[in-house]
């Protein structure tokens, strides 16, 4: 008998619901990023209601003539530092937390889970004062070491889960050889926890793309300034042009895409992974 045979009609009502919940909910996900694509090209009003009518690429054109395309380069610039920074730091903290077990090793691992809830916020001022001090305003060295600050405590929270699915026995193995525990980590712990590394990148990379209170803080010089930044300038007192908005939101949202999407088996994987094993 086939499946198509075997398929009663209680069966077929709780897939079709299931699938109708699947697609609705995609829509509802959907939606705005459609609503932003296709406002990019329109000739929007101030009031976001109403459009002239008509297809136009004068949004791209006053977003790039204004310098916006300087304000990706910079977000790249110190979004990618940040991650390669904040993953390499976190991937030996995590193998030295996963690893070895010595006195107060709760307490740093409970220190580093402490970073999570603390409030940011509160700590803009002390390192607006602290940089002013050290010439790191506007400077994106100042910026790169607020945002590795940042994502290292969940990127060592999230590598310890995973480094603690990894046998003992292959770092003993090849100790053994004669490998260095650099070599252990680079040739051996690296490619096996990849996916997870992957995840992780991809939230700290998210997290600095979006970060806005503390770029506004360190960062005045227009030729410095980040995505967020850039963006608000189209925010007027008394209007808002939300063509150029949202044409600065798709071109904000493409290098992202092209950075992850073709990481995205990797990246479920290492969502996944953790939980698997």
């Amino acid at each position: 008998m086939s499946i198509q045979q075997r398929m009663t009609p209680s069966l077929l009502i709780e897939r079709g619901s299931l699938l109708l919940g699947f697609l609705l909910f995609a829509i509802f996900l959907l939606s705005p990023a459609y609503f932003v694509f296709k406002g990019s090209f329109e000739n929007i009003s101030v009031s976001l209601v109403a459009s002239d009518g008509g297809w136009t690429l004068d949004n791209y054109v006053k977003v790039f003539s204004s310098g916006y395309f300087t304000y990706v380069v910079n977000s790249l610039v110190v979004c990618v530092t940040a991650t390669v920074l904040g993953c390499t730091v976190a991937l030996f903290a995590a193998y030295g937390l996963s690893r070895f077990r010595f006195r107060g090793r709760s307490l740093v691992f409970g220190s580093i889970l402490g970073g999570q809830f603390f409030p940011w916020i509160i700590l803009v001022n002390p390192i607006f004062i602290l940089f002013a001090r050290g010439g790191l305003i506007n400077s994106h060295i100042g910026l790169i070491l607020c945002y590795t600050a940042f994502i290292t405590p969940f990127t060592i929270y999230l590598l310890v889960g995973y480094l603690t699915t990894v046998p003992r026995s292959l770092d003993e193995a090849a100790i053994v050889d004669g490998a260095s525990r650099f070599t252990v980590i680079r040739l051996i712990i690296l490619p096996v926890i990849w996916p997870g590394m992957v995840a992780a990148a991809t939230f700290g990379f998210l997290q600095c793309w979006s970060e806005y209170l503390l770029a506004l803080a360190l960062i005045t010089d227009d030729s410095m300034k980040t995505i967020p930044l850039g963006l608000y300038q189209y925010f007027g007192d008394v209007q808002i042009d939300w063509g150029a908005v949202m044409a600065g939101s798709v071109v904000a949202t493409l290098p992202t895409l092209l950075l992850f999407l073709p990481l995205q088996k990797k990246l479920v994987a290492g969502l996944t992974s953790g939980a698997v094993k």
